[in-house]
C-alpha cells in the first residue's frame, strides 16, 4: 500500500517538474526552423478508411465465430 502511494505521490510531483519543448515558429520568422506545425499537409484519409475497414472485419469475425460456437452447443 505504501508502494502505490509513494508512486501516486511521485507521479503527481513530476508534473510540476516536467515541462514539454515550446512550439516552433512560424515560417518566415528569423529564427525559427519553418517547419510545419503538427504534421503539416499528412493525409489521414485514407488512414481512417483503412482502421474502419479492419474494425468491420474484426466485427464480422467475432459475429461468425459468436454464431459458430452457439450452434455447435
Amino acid at each position: 500500500m505504501k508502494k502505490i502511494l509513494m508512486l501516486s505521490i511521485v507521479i503527481m510531483i513530476s508534473g510540476f517538474s516536467l515541462l514539454a519543448q515550446a512550439p516552433p515558429s512560424p515560417p518566415g520568422d528569423a529564427g525559427g526552423s519553418g517547419g510545419p506545425v503538427g504534421g503539416g499537409g499528412a493525409p489521414i484519409g485514407s488512414g481512417v478508411v483503412l482502421l474502419i475497414s479492419l474494425a468491420a472485419g474484426y466485427g464480422c469475425k467475432k459475429v461468425y465465430d459468436f454464431k459458430k460456437n452457439n450452434l455447435a452447443d
